[in-house]
């Protein structure tokens, strides 16, 4: 039976960049698109609902861990079998989708996470910051370490769950910021799902969104701290609520 594919949005402020997200994504592969607008500032909203997509919209803004919360949650709500999440600020390849469904869709993996670091000179040339190169260097090899992995990039944003990722994981305990994404694949690895990478170009220039410096720093610190609730949780020194699933509000069958 042919599963069913939704994709996720996660949006903000991305009126001049979604259209072109939309256009690249090959016909016949997705279901439904859910687009989830955190509060945005331009008209994304009016855009995204002209376009037929199905919109959901915070009326305050909820951050980034906090949008795909929103987007997970309503995605198993409206049935979907594999979830594919896709910034709608036309940074990643959305033309990638069906390769990505495919090791989803023939049980190869659980999880598929878009690569962007296929080699140094590729990845700079892309645009991506040097600092922020060096960083998701640095993060990606203590987290192979920590969680026995061999990901080529932790930090990226184009990732794909089957439904039983999104129905044991305990999401809605995570961050509602940026660490979302990282407590995320702790979580993943923490309840033995196949993590897998596919390779996709990306796209750095002023529509896209990044965070700066600052943030970067903070998201680095936030996750060396999710290693470490790791490791504690496994050696059963300390627990983290990250892998507590009494509490969490999604359940299978949504």
């Amino acid at each position: 039976m042919k599963k069913k594919v939704i994709v996720v949005m996660p949006a903000y402020n991305a009126a001049e960049t979604l259209q072109r997200t939309l256009d690249d994504i090959p016909p016949g592969y997705v279901d439904d698109i859910i687009l989830v607008d955190d509060n945005s500032t331009d008209n994304t909203v009016e855009i995204s609902r002209a376009l037929g997509i199905h919109t959901i919209v915070h009326p305050k803004n909820r951050g980034y861990g906090g949008n795909q919360k929103t987007c997970y949650t309503e995605a198993l709500k409206r049935g979907a079998d594999i979830i594919i999440m896709i910034h709608p600020d036309y940074q990643y390849d959305s033309r990638l989708v069906p390769y990505i469904q495919g090791f989803l869709d023939l049980d190869i993996c659980d999880v598929i996470l878009g690569s962007r670091i296929r080699t140094r000179q590729e990845t700079l040339a892309c645009g991506m910051p040097a600092y922020k190169y060096l960083f998701n260097r640095m993060l990606t090899t203590a987290e192979n370490i920590v969680l026995g992995q061999n990901v080529s990039d932790f930090h990226t944003g184009y990732r794909a769950y089957t439904r039983r990722v999104l129905e044991t994981i305990p999401f809605m305990n995570n961050s509602d910021n940026f660490v979302f994404d990282t407590q995320f694949l702790v979580q993943a690895v923490y309840f033995g799902f196949r993590i897998g990478c596919v390779p996709v170009p990306v796209r750095y220039f002023s529509e896209a969104s990044s965070i700066n410096f600052k943030n970067s720093a903070v998201y680095g610190t936030q996750t060396l701290l999710a290693l470490m609730a790791f490791v504690l949780q496994k050696s059963g020194f300390k627990k983290s609520s990250l892998f507590d699933r009494t509490h969490s509000s999604i359940r299978p069958g949504l």
